[in-house]
């Protein structure tokens, strides 16, 4: 990746503080469902690492039970390239597969080559700030190597009132 003379330190300032999230899931991936699963969720981000990345720490209610993930976020001043890593509290020993990018134009647009259901894909994140405190997230999975995507997750935040 080269490095884009836009992306900085502060490029996730708008997601820092607390949030009520509504969840829509595709209920099965990759398996050509159109069928969607809604639910609540909430997030609390914070920076770190002296404003160089931030974590988030995330409830998820599942329909089928409800569950804990934090999300962990470094930028490299040097490439100007942010990385991802998702820890799911289901599954404490293992960190996923870290996604790679940058925001362009007020987007930002991560990748990442993983496996999901012994398939090699590709995982892109996309982030877009929003307006009036309403952030998006996006995920979405390629088999045919970005060719095309299916979007299985999309997670739209609402700054949660004290």
């Amino acid at each position: 990746m080269s490095t884009i003379s836009t992306s900085s330190a502060n490029d996730f300032d708008f997601f820092i503080g607390t949030w009520k999230v509504r969840h829509t899931r595709l209920k099965e991936r990759l398996n050509n469902c159109n069928e969607w699963q809604e639910f609540s969720g909430s997030s609390s981000v914070i920076k770190i690492l002296g404003g160089q990345g931030n974590m988030d720490d995330n409830v998820l209610e599942l329909p089928e039970a409800t569950y804990r993930a934090a999300t962990f976020r470094t930028f490299d001043a040097q490439s100007g390239i942010w990385s991802i890593w998702w820890l799911d509290g289901r599954y404490p020993t293992q960190l996923d597969t870290p996604m790679r990018g940058h925001f362009e134009d007020g987007v930002g647009h991560f990748f990442a080559d993983d496996v999901f259901a012994g398939r090699p894909i590709r995982v892109r994140f996309l982030w877009t700030p929003g307006q009036h405190d309403r952030p998006r997230w996006e995920q979405a999975f390629s088999v045919d190597g970005g060719e095309t995507w299916e979007t299985n997750w999309i997670m739209d935040f609402q700054r949660a009132t004290v």
